[in-house]
């Protein structure tokens, strides 16, 4: 490739980056803003005077709560979708099983499916069961989305991952649960990483099971919260704004902090 080529390709991904960001910018610097500035003609890309009244206001309405109740309901709906679909991923990739293609497709189907599809359902076992306003409810629902799509992801993953491997630690003494905890899941650890995170984010950003499942605001996550900002006579866009760039914020830091994993594994089986 040509130097010149490779500098056209350089400003070609930069401005398409730069696109992408744009929203995240003008989400933050409106949160910045005073309400006059947001409806100024014509628009500033940078306030005139910084407003963090907005911010203020967030933290001393117990925001912490909301944070909480978010971190909570994301990372135990995390847990049991990575504690089910990875032994499910390994037997669907390993075992001949009866019946495989059909369990495959309705894992399909059921990604498929609006969360509204399967709203009503959820809500009359979850009333049955007696788990309405807890967070019982909302992280079954996030979960019930992430296992299949972990599964589908993960059982691609093993089936890369050449079985050799395991008759290799088998000959060395290795029973079938040992080897797949000591060599399996090391090798398939970038991928289990990319199912975590996305399942966390599906988690993150849940906002229809958590409003219909509580009705307890002491419950509510951040997405449910950010309603506060709607006042009576209007919406407080600074408010509203700062509220998402609060929410935004851990999902900025998880990717980067596992940009490395994430990039291996959804590369990872590419050439294949």
């Amino acid at each position: 490739m040509t130097r010149s080529k490779q500098w056209i390709l350089s400003i070609i991904g930069i401005l398409i980056v730069l696109v992408f960001l744009f929203p995240v910018y003008w989400m933050f610097i409106t949160s910045i803003k005073t309400q006059g500035e947001i409806f100024q003609t014509p628009p500033t890309f940078w306030p005139h005077h910084l407003y963090g009244k907005s911010y203020t206001d967030i933290l001393s309405s117990g925001v912490t709560r909301n944070v909480i109740n978010s971190f909570l309901i994301s990372l135990v709906s995390t847990a049991i979708v990575v504690v089910l679909a990875v032994p499910s991923a390994y037997g669907l990739a390993r075992f001949r099983i009866s019946g495989m293609k059909f369990f495959i497709l309705f894992f399909l189907v059921t990604q498929m499916l609006p969360p509204t599809v399967i709203l009503t359902p959820l809500f009359i076992v979850f009333s049955k069961l007696g788990i309405l306003n807890t967070y019982i409810g909302p992280i079954l629902a996030s979960a019930t989305l992430g296992i299949p799509f972990s599964v589908l992801v993960l059982r691609t993953y093993f089936l890369g991952i050449p079985k050799e491997l395991e008759d290799a630690a088998q000959i060395d003494g290795c029973n079938r649960f040992t080897a797949f905890v000591r060599i399996m899941l090391p090798i398939a650890f970038p991928g289990i990483i990319v199912s975590a995170a996305i399942s966390f984010l599906f988690s993150w950003g849940d906002l229809i099971y958590s409003l219909t499942f509580n009705r307890n605001q002491e419950l509510w996550p951040l997405t449910a919260s950010i309603y506060n900002a709607i006042g009576r006579y209007g919406i407080q866009w600074n408010s509203l704004m700062a509220f998402a760039s609060i929410t935004v914020l851990p999902v900025f830091i998880l990717f980067i902090l596992l940009q490395k994993h994430l990039v291996k594994g959804l590369t990872a089986g590419a050439i294949k």
